[in-house]
């Protein structure tokens, strides 16, 4: 097994005190070996060559050598862990000698992380939901006012882990899970359109200017969702829901009404009016024109690699331009190990995830497993993939996407509201209906 004696150790503690209470202490069971000396004894006086020469001794004792062998083995606690296709190979490296040396027995079930919230919101009410599951932070909201998961405390380990990944995680000031990676937009270059990378939005929009009127490009840019362009609104100020101290989301401070996002909005609405961007609001139409060559830049996450470096695009990530308020945040999304809140066996659970989880060498085998970026800081520093370590200094400053569930009440009104902006409509005025009804959809429940 990995290099994991403490974790054996607190495992051995674990199980001896769940066995000890089961028995009620175990007074029997101590006498026992001190009455079979005294036995052998006995036999001993009246025939003693033949004890000492007959099998009888061997006979007693292959009872208790077979005994011993198989203690270890014996089940005496169930982790149930869901994971996707891509977690599970990595896991299953650990199952064999955990229930060999500790007894437990890791069962592993694959579920996809985009079905998890809607299974286990099923399964762990029944009591038939896993101890440990695998689930992106922007559900946390939802797990936790369901009563679902629990906080869970990794100790020093937290010293390994960026801090944008335990803030993913962070939920009404506690966390609940162990990040094992991120991702977040970057602004995507087209290396031999624009060879240097450009500092500010009005630096993107200077240099491909020149390009579209030579007829070398379509567009400077095309957004590809409401999503990518949380870069581009905090460049002006912009928020969608306000922090308290402790970087918790405030669900009743609704920022698309605020004056850098109005800021952006008219930033944007003039860009559309020059024609250096199209009122296109589509992913795929954007992708494709990247991908083509006929755009120089686009604002997009590291999933987008793999179809850029298939069409031969010379590209480079580079963070997202400053605005007038300062740097472009970008957001981020994290993915981790959460702790079931109805689980028996959330001790256990716990020390599984901080003690063999949380290590330099499956941390590295998530990553060679599945190439993401790391929030495991030992691993993130060794990434031999410069486009996802561009990537990982591009989300330096990231803000996790809300996890509040009052998040699910923004989408539409945002998206339309950028939209109507592009289509002409009144910047002030278009977002400030989109934010009333946000609002109105909080309080209604919706």
């Amino acid at each position: 097994m990995r290099n994991n004696k403490l974790f054996l150790l607190l495992i051995a503690l674990l199980i001896g005190a769940m066995l000890f209470s089961a028995c009620g202490g175990g007074g029997e069971d101590a006498e026992a070996p001190a009455e079979a000396p005294a036995q052998e004894e006995a036999a001993e006086e009246p025939v003693e060559e033949e004890a000492a020469e007959e099998p009888v001794e061997e006979e007693a004792e292959e009872p208790v050598e077979e005994e011993a062998e198989e203690a270890p083995a014996e089940t005496v606690a169930t982790l149930t862990i869901w994971a996707d296709d891509k977690r599970i190979p990595v896991l299953e490296t650990l199952v064999d000698d955990f229930a060999e040396l500790a007894g437990v027995e890791i069962v592993l079930e694959q579920v996809q992380i985009q079905d998890m919230l809607e299974q286990t919101r099923v399964a762990i009410p029944a009591g038939e939901g896993p101890d440990i599951f695998i689930t992106a932070h922007d559900q946390i909201g939802q797990y936790v006012e369901g009563g679902l998961i629990t906080p869970i405390d990794l100790g020093d380990k937290v010293d390994n882990i960026a801090p944008n990944a335990l803030q993913a995680f962070n939920y009404n000031s506690e966390l609940y899970a162990l990040p094992y990676a991120t991702e977040n937009v970057g602004l995507i270059r087209n290396v031999d359109l624009v060879p240097d990378p450009v500092a500010t939005l009005e630096e993107m929009l200077e240099v491909g200017g020149p390009l579209m009127e030579e007829g070398a490009i379509q567009s400077v840019t095309v957004l590809p969702s409401e999503y990518a362009t949380h870069g581009f609104h905090t460049a002006f100020g912009g928020y969608l829901f306000g922090l308290d101290a402790d970087g918790n989301y405030l669900p009743d401070d609704i920022g698309l009404d605020s004056p850098g996002f109005i800021a952006w909005g008219e930033w944007l609405q003039q860009a559309v009016n020059d024609g250096y961007i199209p009122t296109t609001l589509d992913y795929a139409t954007a992708n494709a024109l990247f991908a083509e060559g006929g755009m120089p830049f686009i604002a997009n996450g590291p999933w987008a690699l793999g179809e850029y470096r298939d069409a031969g695009v010379n590209f480079s990530v580079d963070p997202m331009p400053n605005g007038p308020y300062g740097d472009g945040a970008p957001f981020l999304g994290a993915q981790g190990f959460v702790v079931n809140a109805q689980s028996e066996n959330q001790l256990l659970a716990q020390t599984f995830l901080t003690e063999l989880v949380a290590t330099d060498e499956v941390m590295a085998d998530f990553q060679a497993q599945d190439p993401r970026i790391p929030a495991w800081l030992p691993t993130l520093e060794l990434i031999d993939d410069a486009d996802l370590a561009a990537f990982g200094i591009a989300g330096e400053n990231a803000q996790p996407m809300p996890s509040i569930p009052q998040m699910g009440s923004v989408w539409g009104s945002w998206k339309d509201g950028l939209q109507l902006v592009m289509n002409g409509e009144d910047v002030t005025e278009t977002f400030t209906n989109s934010a009333n009804q946000i609002r109105d959809a909080i309080a209604g429940g919706s």
